[in-house]
């Protein structure tokens, strides 16, 4: 592991996002494991006073509800019960950090947002702006995703994401994801004894994607290591460090400073703002395929002409993200379309200079124009 990263000390990390997920936080019978919580909250607050700003993502509504409530299937039977264990389990869980924060001397606040929030810029952008308020007032935010009213189309799926998003939009310098392993392995630990911790990553290539296990040890989240290797995607993307630490240790932030097991994904060169955010989209309106040479000019920083494309998926307006993929299927970019969906697949494949001819009018030469554009 990177020695200097090795903790994200306060002194290097000036703002970081810590992720827990339902089975930390919340037993088999769906108590709140209190006594590991207290430990987990020391931490903050030392980190705190030592000048880090804190930002946490926390699972645990549905499991918390669906105890109170009695429902089958720790409230995911079906789509209603889990709405209605999440809008019960939410005011439980903010109950419980807020007690806790308030012991050490420390504000906590809520924040309950949906895919479509951080998907939406301008909702992104209130959402960046009351992160940043919170952070100047000294509070500590606790997020988490408005389960009680989002469905499978707007859902993220598991709070991994969420933590490499809400990082990204509060401009993170790093996130941290407490898991039931102490990092990313070549196989699956608990099934092979021979797996081996990979502690550096610097860069998400096929390799490090086919070493994902994408089940929840516990049953009782959403995530499993292909969740946070799409979160470490975001992250770093963004310009984020992200580490997958062990958080069945009390206090795990102590204990990962003093030289406990980790991986860190290490950020890649930050993007713009703009273009972090289309980079780190979860939804997409269509696809783009592009020839070899579009792919060779995209990666020289060049805007989309129709000239490289081969083919377009998808219904979608002008405004809207598309990806661009290259024709092994791999995704090299995201932008926002100049062109609805019928007009370019009118145009794909021909020079800028017909576009008049085949629309009868030609507003622009380019399909996704480079400003516009983010590669991933």
């Amino acid at each position: 592991m990177t020695p200097s990263l090795s903790g994200f000390p306060p002194a290097l990390i000036r703002r970081l996002v810590i992720k827990i997920g339902s089975a930390l936080l919340v037993d088999p019978a769906g108590n709140v494991r209190i006594d590991w919580l207290r430990t987990l909250v020391a931490d903050v607050a030392a980190r705190t006073q030592a000048g880090q700003q804190i930002i946490i993502v926390s699972s645990g509504a549905i499991a918390l509800g669906a105890r109170r409530l009695k429902l089958p299937k720790g409230g995911r039977g079906s789509l209603e019960d889990a709405q209605a264990a999440a809008a019960t389990g939410q005011i439980a869980l903010s109950q419980c950090w807020a007690s806790l924060l308030d012991e050490q001397g420390i504000t906590a606040a809520q924040m309950l947002v949906t895919l479509d929030d951080l998907e939406n810029r301008r909702r992104y952008l209130n959402a960046s702006a009351t992160l940043e308020r919170l952070m100047a007032l000294h509070v500590v935010p606790v997020v988490n995703e408005n389960d009680s009213v989002a469905t499978a189309e707007i859902r993220f799926g598991d709070n991994d994401r969420l933590a490499a998003r809400i990082g990204q939009a509060a401009r993170a310098d790093a996130v941290v994801l407490l898991s039931d392993v102490d990092g990313l392995y070549t196989a699956n630990p608990h099934v092979d004894a021979s797996a081996m911790l990979i502690e550096t990553i610097d860069r998400i290539d096929a390799r490090i994607a086919a070493m994902a296990d994408g089940g929840s040890a516990s049953g009782m989240g959403s995530g499993g290591m292909t969740s946070k290797i799409e979160a470490a995607r975001i992250a770093t993307g963004a310009g984020a460090h992200l580490a997958i630490i062990s958080g069945k240790v009390d206090a795990p932030l102590s204990h990962w400073t003093q030289g406990g097991k980790g991986s860190i994904f290490l950020a890649a060169q930050g993007k713009g703002a703009r273009k972090g955010w289309l980079a780190g989209r979860l939804t997409v309106r269509g696809r783009i395929i592009v020839d070899a040479g579009a792919e060779t000019a995209l990666s020289k920083g060049n805007s989309l002409l129709p000239a490289g494309v081969a083919a377009v998926e998808g219904v979608f307006a002008r405004g809207d993200v598309v990806d661009i993929v290259a024709q092994d299927g791999r995704v090299i970019a995201r932008g926002l379309i100049e062109y609805d969906s019928d007009a370019a697949a009118k145009i794909a494949g021909r020079r800028s200079e017909d576009i008049a001819v085949l629309l009868g009018e030609m507003p622009r030469s380019v399909l996704v124009h480079r400003d516009h554009m983010a590669m991933v």
